[in-house]
């Protein structure tokens, strides 16, 4: 329910109207908005600033619906409504995310004789941007403010720039920054960090970071949005080495890092197989008074992961456990996929039979981890007790489940198992991907199954699966095992079509 009138209007009446209205809950009738206004609309006729405060409350409530009822209330009962009134409204638009509405708003501002000012057109704008509607908001300031003579403010253009951000156009955000000079504007942090966002969404890191760069020129400080902007487009194409050298400039700009910083800078050294360093600055965050989060432990976990520090990943969850934050599911799936690469089942498992003692879920990820950690440690009855232990948990298995569990198959010398698995994933509506079709030839071939093998290839396009040449080379060596030489020629034909084929499509 709406937070009620805390007592900052200017009279008590204002303020039982706006309780009253907050009462009828997001959507009345035009009915119920008129017995609650209809004895105050003489005052209103009288003091239009009632209603600016009445529909004020409203917008800080989100409650757009009930503002337009107020203004149409308004109207019918010919009251004056003007151009406070009409910005407060589209102000409710704004803060309740309706940007069709707000224009609406903006649209119906001519009927009543109002001319949509510089406001009026930043709300609409930010309305559009909350909901991600960046053609909308691009219109709205190249074209409708114009033709209304309308001259755009910084305000607007940061509004346009972050809605190009949230709609990942990054090169419309960047052209948006560079027009403001010719409008004599001059961009603040805030319109940085939106253009550097926007970069940092469309991998553009050596953009964003020319761009932090050129702040210092225009007379914007770089503030820890920014840094984080630039830093996570870093993190996200791996270039851990300006990511640290961005956190050291910080400390050089007497900009203190935050945790989302830190946490984009650990990731990025997960991302570029930096373990160490990604350690190094989980234990800086202490040193500086930074409280770790889930995010800055996770990435750690995963970069030791990768790093193969199966001990390190191990002990960085148990801190989680004894400390202050608490890990989640993909804290789990990193530490069990650290096991899984040393082959260290046991442990594995262990990790897994903890999720649900800490009230977490294992979800397919923490399935198939520990599933190629039983892969690894030749322990295929183990991964098949997995995979059918799923549904009960009410977690469907995907592919990568089952290309863990064949692949168990294969290492145990399982064929028959493997085949039976290839032809499950069917029944699940799941398509086998080159990984799962090779575990399973790689079994026929170790079983000296070149009959099965030939049959599996035969029988892919069935399975909406596509061999590639590693499957043919296996179906060719289970051939060469089972003495069929005499077929060698007929696979090799088809291999050799299969390489025009896709070349012709490359």
């Amino acid at each position: 329910m709406p937070a009620l009138c805390s007592g900052t209007c200017s009279g008590q009446g204002v303020c039982v109207e706006l309780d009253s209205l907050l009462r009828l809950g997001p959507a009345p009738s035009a009915a119920e908005v008129g017995r609650v206004l209809g004895p105050e609309l003489e005052k209103w006729r009288t003091k239009p600033k009632k209603a600016t405060e009445v529909l004020a409350g409203l917008a800080r409530n989100r409650l757009p619906d009930v503002a337009w009822q107020v203004i149409s209330f308004m109207r019918e009962g010919r009251v004056e409504v003007n151009i406070y009134h009409c910005n407060t409204a589209v102000s409710a638009c704004e803060k309740g995310k309706r940007w069709e509405q707000a224009l609406d708003l903006l649209n119906s501002m001519s009927d009543m004789a109002i001319t949509p000012d510089k406001i009026s057109y930043n709300a609409a704008i930010s309305a559009c941007e909350k909901s991600a509607q960046w053609q909308v908001a691009l219109a709205l300031l190249s074209v409708a403010m114009p033709k209304m003579s309308v001259a755009p403010s910084e305000i607007s253009y940061n509004a346009a720039i972050s809605a190009c951000e949230k709609g990942g156009q990054w090169q419309v955000a960047v052209r948006l920054l560079h027009e403001m000079s010719g409008m004599r504007l001059s961009p603040d942090h805030i319109t940085f960090s939106a253009a550097m966002s926007a970069c940092e969404k469309g991998s553009q890191w050596q953009l964003a970071l020319a761009i932090l760069s050129s702040m210092p020129e225009m007379r914007a400080l770089p503030n820890q949005i920014s840094y984080s902007a630039v830093i996570s487009a870093c993190e996200k194409v791996g270039q851990w080495q300006p990511a640290l050298g961005l956190l050291h400039q910080m400390s050089e700009t007497r900009v203190v890092p935050d945790s989302i910083n830190y946490n984009a800078a650990i990731s990025s050294c997960e991302k570029g197989g930096q373990w160490e360093l990604a350690l190094g600055l989980l234990d800086q965050m202490s040193e500086t008074k930074t409280i770790p989060s889930k995010v800055s432990y996770n990435a750690a976990i995963s970069a030791c992961e990768k790093g193969g520090q199966w001990q390190f990943a191990l002990s960085l969850l148990s801190q989680m456990s004894h400390g202050r934050v608490m890990p989640n599911e993909i804290s789990y799936s990193a530490a069990i996929s650290a096991c899984e690469k040393v082959a260290q089942w046991k442990l594995a498992l262990v990790l897994l039979s903890q999720m649900p003692e800490m009230s977490l879920t294992p979800n397919r990820i923490s399935y198939s981890a520990a599933m190629s950690a039983c892969e690894n440690g030749g322990q295929w009855e183990i991964a098949l007790e997995l995979l059918a232990a799923m549904p009960d948990a009410k977690v469907m298995p995907d592919a990568i489940n089952y290309n863990a569990a064949i692949s168990a198959c294969e290492k145990g010398g399982q064929w028959q198992l493997a085949v039976s698995l290839l032809a499950d994933m069917r029944g699940a509506d799941l398509t086998p991907n080159t990984i799962s079709i090779k575990a399973a030839l790689m079994a026929c071939e170790q079983g000296c199954q070149w009959q099965l093998a030939l049959s599996l290839l035969a029988n892919l396009s069935e399975m909406r699966a596509a061999p590639d040449e590693i499957s043919y080379d296996v179906a060719i060596n289970a051939c060469q095992k089972g003495g069929q030489r005499h077929l060698l020629p007929s696979l090799l034909s088809v291999l050799q079509s299969s390489k025009i084929a896709m070349f012709e499509l490359l």
